[in-house]
Protein backbone atom coordinates (compact mmCIF):
# COMPACT_ATOMS: atom_id res chain seq x y z
CA UNK A 1 0.00 0.00 0.00
CA UNK A 2 1.64 3.29 -1.09
CA UNK A 3 0.17 6.70 0.25
CA UNK A 4 1.07 10.29 -0.50
CA UNK A 5 -0.06 13.62 0.95
CA UNK A 6 1.13 17.19 0.73
CA UNK A 7 2.16 19.99 3.49
CA UNK A 8 2.02 23.65 3.13
CA UNK A 9 -0.94 24.10 0.27
CA UNK A 10 -2.43 26.17 1.77
CA UNK A 11 0.51 28.61 2.85
CA UNK A 12 1.17 32.40 2.30
CA UNK A 13 5.19 31.91 2.09
CA UNK A 14 7.52 28.88 1.81
CA UNK A 15 7.59 25.58 -0.06
CA UNK A 16 4.73 22.89 -0.68
CA UNK A 17 6.04 19.39 -0.25
CA UNK A 18 4.65 16.41 -0.72
CA UNK A 19 5.67 12.81 0.45
CA UNK A 20 5.39 9.03 -0.61
CA UNK A 21 5.18 6.09 1.45
CA UNK A 22 5.11 2.59 0.85
CA UNK A 23 4.18 -0.25 3.36
CA UNK A 24 4.37 -4.08 3.25
CA UNK A 25 1.69 -4.23 5.40
CA UNK A 26 2.46 -8.40 5.56
CA UNK A 27 5.82 -7.91 6.53
CA UNK A 28 5.53 -5.06 9.10
CA UNK A 29 6.40 -6.78 12.41
CA UNK A 30 4.42 -6.55 15.93
CA UNK A 31 6.84 -4.01 16.85
CA UNK A 32 6.79 -1.85 13.92
CA UNK A 33 2.68 -1.94 13.93
CA UNK A 34 3.41 -0.62 17.56
CA UNK A 35 5.52 1.80 16.73
CA UNK A 36 2.86 2.94 14.18
CA UNK A 37 -0.04 2.86 16.34
CA UNK A 38 -0.23 6.52 16.97
CA UNK A 39 -0.43 7.36 13.15
CA UNK A 40 -3.07 9.71 12.56
CA UNK A 41 -3.26 12.92 9.80
CA UNK A 42 -0.31 15.10 10.86
CA UNK A 43 -2.40 18.50 12.00
CA UNK A 44 -4.18 16.42 14.91
CA UNK A 45 -0.62 16.13 16.44
CA UNK A 46 1.57 18.69 18.04
CA UNK A 47 4.73 19.13 16.74
CA UNK A 48 6.82 16.96 19.66
CA UNK A 49 4.23 13.78 18.23
CA UNK A 50 5.17 14.58 14.56
CA UNK A 51 8.70 14.56 15.35
CA UNK A 52 8.56 11.07 17.47
CA UNK A 53 6.52 9.31 14.34
CA UNK A 54 8.96 10.79 11.89
CA UNK A 55 11.61 8.46 12.28
CA UNK A 56 9.30 5.66 13.08
CA UNK A 57 7.36 6.26 9.85
CA UNK A 58 11.30 5.92 7.82
CA UNK A 59 11.92 2.52 9.88
CA UNK A 60 8.94 0.45 8.99
CA UNK A 61 8.11 2.05 5.56
CA UNK A 62 9.73 0.22 2.49
CA UNK A 63 9.99 3.40 0.74
CA UNK A 64 9.92 6.81 1.42
CA UNK A 65 9.92 9.90 -1.22
CA UNK A 66 9.75 13.77 -0.12
CA UNK A 67 9.14 16.47 -3.31
CA UNK A 68 9.53 19.54 -2.89
CA UNK A 69 8.18 22.76 -5.05
CA UNK A 70 9.15 25.78 -4.52
CA UNK A 71 7.72 29.41 -3.98
CA UNK A 72 8.79 30.25 -7.47
CA UNK A 73 7.30 27.42 -9.57
CA UNK A 74 4.16 27.48 -6.94
CA UNK A 75 3.79 31.27 -8.49
CA UNK A 76 4.49 30.37 -12.32
CA UNK A 77 2.71 27.39 -12.85
CA UNK A 78 -0.41 28.00 -10.15
CA UNK A 79 -0.56 26.00 -6.63
CA UNK A 80 -2.62 23.49 -8.07
CA UNK A 81 -0.53 22.31 -10.95
CA UNK A 82 2.22 22.21 -8.56
CA UNK A 83 0.50 20.40 -5.94
CA UNK A 84 -0.61 17.39 -8.26
CA UNK A 85 3.06 17.22 -9.87
CA UNK A 86 4.36 16.75 -6.82
CA UNK A 87 1.91 14.51 -5.87
CA UNK A 88 2.59 12.52 -8.81
CA UNK A 89 6.05 12.70 -8.57
CA UNK A 90 6.23 11.45 -4.50
CA UNK A 91 3.98 8.20 -6.10
CA UNK A 92 5.56 7.45 -8.75
CA UNK A 93 9.14 7.15 -6.43
CA UNK A 94 7.58 4.74 -4.45
CA UNK A 95 4.60 2.78 -5.99
CA UNK A 96 5.46 -0.71 -7.24
CA UNK A 97 3.21 -3.35 -9.51
CA UNK A 98 0.77 -4.11 -7.47
CA UNK A 99 0.53 -1.66 -4.92
CA UNK A 100 -2.54 0.58 -4.39
CA UNK A 101 -1.62 4.29 -4.07
CA UNK A 102 -3.81 6.19 -1.63
CA UNK A 103 -3.64 10.04 -2.29
CA UNK A 104 -5.49 12.39 0.85
CA UNK A 105 -8.33 14.27 -1.64
CA UNK A 106 -7.02 14.06 -4.76
CA UNK A 107 -6.62 11.93 -8.33
CA UNK A 108 -3.37 11.80 -10.07
CA UNK A 109 -4.12 12.48 -13.73
CA UNK A 110 -1.61 10.81 -16.16
CA UNK A 111 -0.12 8.09 -13.39
CA UNK A 112 0.20 4.50 -14.49
CA UNK A 113 -0.69 2.81 -11.06
CA UNK A 114 -3.84 1.64 -9.45
CA UNK A 115 -4.97 5.00 -7.37
CA UNK A 116 -7.68 5.72 -5.00
CA UNK A 117 -8.23 9.41 -3.92
CA UNK A 118 -9.52 9.16 -0.39
CA UNK A 119 -10.94 12.33 1.29
CA UNK A 120 -9.66 12.77 5.09
CA UNK A 121 -7.17 9.76 3.71
CA UNK A 122 -4.43 11.34 6.52
CA UNK A 123 -6.79 9.85 9.07
CA UNK A 124 -8.36 7.00 7.80
CA UNK A 125 -5.26 5.39 5.93
CA UNK A 126 -1.47 4.41 7.94
CA UNK A 127 -0.26 5.05 4.36
CA UNK A 128 -1.38 8.19 3.80
CA UNK A 129 -1.28 9.62 7.40
CA UNK A 130 2.39 8.64 7.27
CA UNK A 131 2.93 10.71 4.05
CA UNK A 132 1.13 13.67 5.88
CA UNK A 133 3.87 13.03 8.43
CA UNK A 134 6.75 13.00 6.71
CA UNK A 135 6.32 15.82 3.99
CA UNK A 136 4.92 17.90 7.50
CA UNK A 137 8.17 17.59 9.47
CA UNK A 138 9.91 18.07 6.42
CA UNK A 139 8.17 21.10 5.20
CA UNK A 140 8.26 22.62 9.41
CA UNK A 141 12.18 21.78 9.55
CA UNK A 142 12.71 24.16 6.26
CA UNK A 143 10.50 27.20 7.58
CA UNK A 144 12.36 26.79 11.16
CA UNK A 145 15.83 27.19 9.24
CA UNK A 146 14.29 29.71 6.88
CA UNK A 147 13.51 32.08 10.20
CA UNK A 148 17.67 32.43 10.43
CA UNK A 149 17.79 33.60 6.67
CA UNK A 150 14.76 35.99 6.81
CA UNK A 151 14.43 37.06 10.05
CA UNK A 152 11.39 39.31 11.25
CA UNK A 153 8.61 37.12 9.86
CA UNK A 154 9.09 34.58 12.68
CA UNK A 155 8.72 31.67 9.96
CA UNK A 156 9.93 29.26 12.89
CA UNK A 157 6.53 29.92 14.99
CA UNK A 158 3.76 30.15 12.07
CA UNK A 159 5.62 27.70 9.24
CA UNK A 160 4.58 30.06 6.54
CA UNK A 161 0.20 29.56 7.46
CA UNK A 162 -1.88 32.37 7.68
CA UNK A 163 -1.70 33.55 11.03
CA UNK A 164 -2.19 36.97 12.63
CA UNK A 165 1.07 37.30 14.01
CA UNK A 166 2.00 36.03 10.21
CA UNK A 167 0.00 38.63 8.50
CA UNK A 168 1.26 41.01 11.27
CA UNK A 169 5.15 40.48 10.30
CA UNK A 170 3.79 40.92 6.32
CA UNK A 171 2.03 44.49 7.02
CA UNK A 172 5.30 45.38 9.36
CA UNK A 173 8.26 44.36 6.84
CA UNK A 174 6.67 43.72 3.27
CA UNK A 175 7.22 40.12 1.55
CA UNK A 176 10.57 37.95 1.45
CA UNK A 177 11.57 35.53 -0.83
CA UNK A 178 9.75 33.10 0.40
CA UNK A 179 6.32 34.61 0.16
CA UNK A 180 3.63 33.17 -2.77
CA UNK A 181 2.69 36.32 -4.82
CA UNK A 182 0.10 33.97 -6.55
CA UNK A 183 -1.47 33.68 -3.40
CA UNK A 184 -4.51 35.69 -3.34
CA UNK A 185 -4.81 36.81 0.59
CA UNK A 186 -5.99 39.81 2.57
CA UNK A 187 -2.34 39.38 4.00
CA UNK A 188 -1.22 41.21 1.39
CA UNK A 189 -4.04 43.63 0.84
CA UNK A 190 -2.62 46.29 2.70
CA UNK A 191 0.72 46.46 0.74
CA UNK A 192 1.52 48.46 -2.24
CA UNK A 193 2.95 45.33 -4.41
Amino acid sequence: MAGADEAGRGCLAGPLVAAGVLFDYEALTTRELRSLSALNDSKQHDHDAREELYPKVLAAARRVVVISRSVRSIDGRGLHVMNIDALRSALLGVARPGALCLIDGFSVPDFGYAQRAIIDGDATSAAVAAASIIAKVTRDRFMRRADERHPGWSFATHVGYSTPEHRAAIARAGVSPLHRMSFQSAAYDQLAL
